[in-house]
This record gives C-alpha cells, structure tokens and sequence, in this order.
C-alpha cells in the first residue's frame, strides 16, 4: 500500500510544525530534527482537477489540500484556538476553509457534498473533448 506524502518546501519548519498540527494533523512518533518533520492525517488522497473550471488556476498548479468529514466548524475552532484566520467560502462541491500557511501558500480544507456536486455536474452537461 502505498501513502501519498506531499512535501512542502518552508522556511520555518516550526512555525509550519504548529500551523499545521492546528489543522488538526497529528506529529508521527519519530526523532524531530530541525529541518524535518512528518504529520499524517487519517487518511491520503491525490485530486485531478479539470483546471478549465477551477475558478482560475492554470493547468499545472498544486494545491495543498484536505478533505473532513467532521464539521468545517471544528476546524474553524481549531484554526481560531491556534490564531489563525481563515475564510470559510461556499464552492461548487460543497464548502471550504482557506487559510493561509506561515509561508503565504494558501492551504483548502474541503467538506465535500455529494448532493452539491452532482447538482453542479448536472448544470454543466456540455460534451468533454
């Protein structure tokens, strides 16, 4: 089996340590070294987005993502416990928060609802090339 296990390039490997631990990922059990470290989540997961409808984004872009079956409001707690702000924005696949890291890289964490997507899929029934 094999774990998807995005690296993000930072400039403080603290700073981003408790950002993202404020997300609500949890410190693998493992030496801590000053210029690494591992957070897991439950679960891993690669997206394909059609960038043709990505509300702007060129093909080739990488986002950092995150997918919750929990409440986008107990994230949002979190975020505000840790001190950070976020936007909490209505999508065409349901809602997300947007927050941004301590490098400036803008970080989604997505509540996704299967009714809302196939309402938008069904308002965009034009033939794929």
């Amino acid at each position: 089996m094999l774990t998807v296990l995005p690296i993000r390039y930072v400039a403080d490997v603290a700073a981003s340590r408790r950002f993202y631990t404020g997300l609500g990922l949890a410190l693998r059990p493992e030496p801590i070294v000053d210029v690494w470290v591992q957070l897991s989540a439950a679960a891993g997961a690669v997206g394909i987005h059609d960038a043709a409808v990505s509300q702007g984004r060129p093909p080739g872009t990488t986002e950092l993502g995150f997918t919750t079956d929990e409440p986008l409001e107990a994230v949002a707690d979190r975020l505000t416990e840790a001190g950070y702000a976020y936007d909490l924005v209505d999508e065409n696949f349901g809602r997300s928060i947007r927050v941004t890291d301590p490098d400036g890289v803008i970080v989604q964490i997505q509540e996704i609802d299967r009714d809302t997507v196939r309402r938008a899929a069904e308002g965009r029934r034009e033939p794929r090339p």
